[in-house]
């Protein structure tokens, strides 16, 4: 069943992204070649009437691509110059290819919302729960309702970006500024270790509410919370604060899906909205082979007033490819590593 739900999430996300870019590619009169899901040989395919587009899905369930005319394809000069990708306006271009990433984030959104309406909404401003007694925060004197505003100086926006905090500091001694009665209050916990665990002995709030406007809210609120997360994890990785063995790729998402399957269809509705972000904000990023690589061109064409080399611009992305076919196999291993430890 894992192997089943690794397969549906992941192929839900790709194809979410994917249909982002199709549609925008339709509609701007690009010819289309092919719509695949997953990656390798051709395990399924199909054309309906009238469309010149192959629909398929592929061996490996890991990525999909939409592959237009004017995308290094020999049969181009076989296609109409303003049915290619590159002839087509600025404008155009631009939408098509962003198009994936916003349909990844408005997916995310969807399930979120979906989440809130099962579920109800809770905060996403890290409020102090219930206060374990003798344990380092009853001991501080944190209390519950204290809203918590800093963690060693750093503004804490969300509860996502408290935890993250927290586990970048796993097991030191930690600076909690909370708010209490319009009061800023500062004060110094220790963790103590049980069960190989590093506690501070307090919950965060969890009260639920309903109501759309709500559940709206939270929804709204919660894939923020998610993609700050993101720009958080991509900035410590290059300021050093992780490191690469941080990351998950298809090895590590698997055990995570794994986890998530066991606590109820509603984990996997809350880990697919998480990893739909996670593939458009990494889409975002200005990464050759990539969709932020290709918008990064776009920008640079609008800047310089003219289109790059595209054979320049096909060199770079083919570089930026392998190099991130390497990452994806240190990933792997990385991930493989872990399975065993």
């Amino acid at each position: 069943m894992t192997l089943l739900y690794f397969i549906i999430i992941l192929g839900i996300t790709i194809f979410v992204h994917e249909l982002g870019h199709f549609i925008f590619a339709k509609k701007s009169g690009i010819y289309v070649y092919e719509f695949a899901l997953g990656m390798g040989p051709k395990i399924f395919k199909f054309n309906r009437k009238n469309d010149e587009t192959t629909y398929s899905i592929r061996l490996f369930p890991i990525g999909g691509f939409v592959q237009m005319a004017g995308e290094t394809n020999e049969e181009d000069k076989n296609i109409k110059d303003d049915q290619k990708l590159p002839n087509k306006p600025w404008k155009n271009r631009f939408l098509t290819i962003v198009a994936g990433i916003v349909f990844n984030f408005i997916f995310a959104f969807i399930l979120f919302l979906v989440l809130a309406l099962i579920n109800g909404s809770t905060t996403i401003r890290p409020y102090v729960g219930d206060v374990k007694e003798d344990y380092p925060a009853y001991n501080a004197g944190i209390e519950e309702g204290d809203r918590i505003a800093f963690v060693n100086d750093k503004r804490v926006l969300t509860i996502d970006h408290l935890q993250l905090l927290l586990v970048t500091n796993l097991g030191e001694e930690i600076t909690f500024s909370v708010y209490r009665d319009g009061e800023l209050l500062e004060f110094e916990l220790e963790p103590v270790l049980e069960d190989d665990n590093y506690l501070y002995g307090f919950m965060l709030d969890s009260t639920v509410t309903t109501g759309l406007f709500s559940n709206i809210s939270f929804a709204f609120l919660k894939t923020f919370a998610v993609l700050h997360q993101m720009v958080l994890i991509i900035t410590y990785l290059f300021t050093g604060v992780i490191g690469l063995n941080s990351l998950a790729g298809p090895v590590g998402i698997y055990s995570v899906v794994g986890e998530a399957s066991s606590a109820g269809i509603t984990s996997l509705i809350y880990l697919n909205a998480v990893i739909s972000i996670n593939v458009g904000f990494i889409n975002l990023l200005p990464i050759p082979a990539f969709d932020g690589g290709r918008l990064m061109f776009l920008i640079i064409e609008k800047i310089k007033g003219k289109p790059i080399n595209p054979e320049l611009e096909n060199t770079i992305h083919a570089v930026g490819f392998f190099i991130l076919l390497l990452l994806m196999i240190l990933i792997t291993f990385n991930d493989i590593s872990r399975l065993f430890t």
